[in-house]
């Protein structure tokens, strides 16, 4: 065989394999130096939450709500996965393109990439937008040298090789060493993404939260009516004298604290059953936040109150934690919560009324939303009456009397009673805008849910948990939550293999705005059981059989298990 047979023997049967690792090394390295870059500079994200970012705003509703409803919380990591592998797909496409000495298709490729990176980096708020696009087009870069490089080395053994190539081991060695390089290449990639991670210190908000406490509440409750007052007495007006009334103060409130002490809840009496007070490592966290949350500075934080407002003001979060701070026992519930799901907790959040700070503004006529925009852009709005009414709503600093963690908002966040997150529960919140009911629509409205979410009447069965196996003629407990904010649970029911509605024992709440705790005693018999819950809220509303999926308003039904008993 010719030396010139035999190198096209070796373009006709390596290019291809040899190309594809290429590319795909070249790719990972571009998507490391993102990863390294992410932990050099706290304020320049990952490339590849970069993508999924972008990706997810820029999703129709309709594949959201299909994501959210089969995939939950994981759908983030289902995404960002896939950002990776279709990048590294692509680039090997990409190295294939190279090893036919298509350059241009292949510089053309990551370029693209490089500006796809760079304005997905740049979009985020946060992120400086110069850097960002020096970061993008940087790693396209790396990516490009990366695959020419593996290319051009494997071409060059491939042309030592060609004269002993009548063998077609050599070939085969040829094609092992492409993988070698690459695989190099990709190890490359992979020592970037650990140096980044061990990079990554602890930022601003994370040394505050471990350095400081938050300000215990204060033991009981501002008094209903001053200690004292001073009257003027009638008959001695010509006299000009004055007459001092002491009135005696109504008895101070106890604190939520206080209450909480002395709660008669069942977290001690049944095993199994979400505890009165959900710990904050166990608070579920639903938000658009990818890979590593917003880590907001308090020192350089500040928060305005903007649009249809008499008093435009900034307010620094030492002013917010000088102020009177109150608990709040405060339910919270995603909307995309299936019936009987856990996107729904109880906490005591501290923090002021959303009323207070909206009066220093002024709120001007005809300002009937209130609009919540958070440092990552993340926007939210519900009618300006609900802070009015006399529910709680409030500017939250603390969680579980602790600061906010940074996954739930640190440093403040907006907590509404009665309504559902989307619509309310604005994290890492840097903007207060008062607008017209028309004139916004926060982030989940225009992707097909309802503009306004009240939180619907739920119940859930906790214990037994589905499909567990019972032994018969031992009596065991069935018990769960059920939630109704701002209108409280009047009564909880369970029905056993559909033999009629039996009530449950309810456990004390702090108010109307938490869940409430339910148990009853059942002594089971062998066989599958079918249990079911409905709860009665204090407008006298009981939930209906009648199944309605979360989106666009929130699910619908009662929670059905069914329940193995041996003998």
């Amino acid at each position: 065989m010719t030396n010139e047979e035999t190198t096209t023997t070796l373009q006709a049967t390596s290019p291809g394999t040899t190309g594809a690792l290429a590319g795909a090394a070249g790719a990972a390295v571009g998507l490391g130096f993102g990863e390294l870059m992410e932990g050099a500079f706290e304020s320049i994200p990952s490339l590849v939450v970069a993508v999924s970012e972008l990706l997810s705003d820029y999703t129709p509703g309709d594949v959201v709500r299909f994501s959210i409803a089969n995939f939950g919380a994981s759908q983030k990591t289902l995404l960002t996965v896939g950002i990776v592998v279709v990048t590294l797909a692509l680039g090997g496409a990409l190295g294939r393109s190279a090893a036919r000495g298509q350059l241009r298709v292949t510089l053309s490729g990551f370029a693209l990439f490089g500006l796809l990176g760079g304005w997905a980096a740049a979009r985020n708020p946060i992120s400086p937008a110069a850097g960002s696009w020096i970061v993008g087009l940087a790693a396209a870069v790396l990516a490009a040298a990366a695959t020419l490089g593996v290319v051009r080395l494997a071409g060059r053994r491939a042309v030592a090789a060609a004269p002993e190539a009548a063998d077609r081991s050599v070939v085969t060695g040829t094609t092992r060493r492409s993988f070698f390089y690459a695989a190099g290449a990709g190890a490359a990639a992979l020592a970037m993404v650990g140096v980044g991670r061990g990079l990554r210190g602890q930022s601003a908000a994370e040394q505050f939260l471990e350095a400081n406490a938050l300000r215990p509440s204060p033991t009981t409750e501002p008094q209903a009516v001053p200690a004292s007052t001073t009257t003027t007495a009638p008959q001695e007006v010509a006299a000009s004298t004055t007459t001092t009334t002491t009135v005696a103060p109504e008895p101070a409130a106890p604190s939520v604290q206080a209450q909480l002490a002395t709660l008669d809840t069942l977290d001690d009496e049944v095993a199994g059953i979400s505890s009165y007070v959900t710990p904050n490592d166990g608070f579920y966290r639903i938000d658009t936040a990818f890979g590593r949350v917003p880590q907001v500075d308090p020192g350089d934080w500040k928060l305005r109150f903007t649009g249809m407002v008499d008093n435009p003001y900034e307010i620094t979060f030492d002013e917010i934690q000088a102020m009177d701070l109150s608990d709040y026992v405060i339910t919270l519930s995603c909307v995309s919560n299936e019936v009987g799901g856990n996107l729904v907790g109880n906490a005591v959040w501290t923090g002021v009324p959303l009323s207070v700070l909206l009066d220093r503004a002024g709120v001007q006529p005809g300002a009937d939303q209130v609009v919540g925009r958070s440092v990552d852009d993340w926007t939210a709005g519900f009618p300006t009456d609900v802070v009015y009414d006399g529910r709680n709503a409030i500017l939250a600093i603390g969680m579980n009397d602790e600061f906010l963690p940074t996954r739930h908002g640190f440093p403040a966040r907006l907590v509404v009673a009665g309504l559902y997150g989307y619509v309310s529960a604005v994290k890492w919140l840097e903007e207060i805008n008062l607008t017209t009911w028309d004139g916004f629509d926060g982030y989940w409205v225009p992707r097909g849910w309802s503009k306004e979410g009240p939180m619907k009447t739920q119940s859930r069965i906790d214990v037994p948990s589905a499909g567990r196996g019972l032994t018969a003629g031992q009596t065991t407990p069935i018990a769960g939550i059920a939630w109704a904010p701002t209108r409280g649970i009047e009564q909880v029911e369970v029905n056993i293999d559909g033999e009629g509605w039996l009530p449950c024992r309810l456990g004390e709440a702090v108010g109307d705005e938490s869940w409430v705790q339910w148990h009853r005693e059942w002594t089971p018999t062998a066989g599958r059981h079918r249990i079911q819950v409905r709860a009665t809220d204090g407008d006298g509303f009981t939930q209906s059989e009648r199944e309605v999926p979360p989106a666009p308003n929130g699910a619908e039904g009662w929670h059905t298990i069914n329940i193995n008993v041996d003998t």
